[in-house]
């Protein structure tokens, strides 16, 4: 078997792989690049985005200035069992620490009052668009379990593929010399659009 035969199979099965993961970051571009639009349809049907579920006396002990607050988000997920959400926290003002957790499905928002010691559960509605950009932006290896772990290996995968599929079409675009114009045409046509937007943006 020639390199060229093994480059084509490498560039025709990457394709059928990463259809799932092009469609995904296609798909989900749609409601970033749209979020206006999909806003205002989502206000007209006059449907809060979040519902209270909870509400009381909680304390998450003394909370340092210095210190990353994921080790609150570790403690309220435990306490609510939701320990097979992601999370993260974040603090909204000098009395309010927010911890957000979240699924592909579902989402969770806690709201702890410092002063109070009091703490507020809210779930969101589920959108579809908060469901494709969740997907869109959902990264990294922080979290620690198995399964997000693991979407971030596939992702890190998913790039790869990217390049791989990238580099296998170019050598056979250079492998048909009737094609090269055509090719060059293309080629310069993308490089000179986004070198366009760089300089503008």
């Amino acid at each position: 078997m020639t390199f060229p035969h093994i480059n084509r199979r490498t560039h025709l099965y990457l394709g059928l792989f990463l259809i799932p993961w092009v469609l995904m970051y296609g798909v989900s571009s749609i409601p970033f690049a749209h979020n206006q639009y999909f806003e205002a349809r989502d206000k007209a049907k006059n449907l809060p985005l979040w519902t209270k579920t909870f509400e009381g006396p909680y304390d998450l002990g003394e909370i340092p200035g210095d210190r990353p607050l994921r080790f609150l988000g570790a403690k309220v997920v435990k306490d609510f069992h939701m320990e097979d959400s992601s999370y993260g926290a974040f603090r909204q003002s000098p009395n309010q620490v927010n911890i957000y957790v979240h699924t592909f499905w579902k989402s969770t928002q806690f709201k702890y009052f410092i002063q109070e010691k009091r703490i507020v559960a809210e779930d969101r509605r589920f959108r579809w668009e908060h469901f494709l950009t969740g997907m869109h932006a959902r990264g990294g290896f922080e979290d620690g379990r198995f399964f997000p772990i693991l979407w971030a290996v596939i992702v890190d995968v998913v790039c790869l593929g990217f390049l791989a599929w990238i580099l296998s079409g170019l050598y056979m675009w250079w492998s048909l010399p009737a094609l090269r114009f055509w090719g060059w045409v293309a080629l310069v046509a993308g490089f000179a659009s986004f070198a366009l937007f760089l300089w503008r943006l």
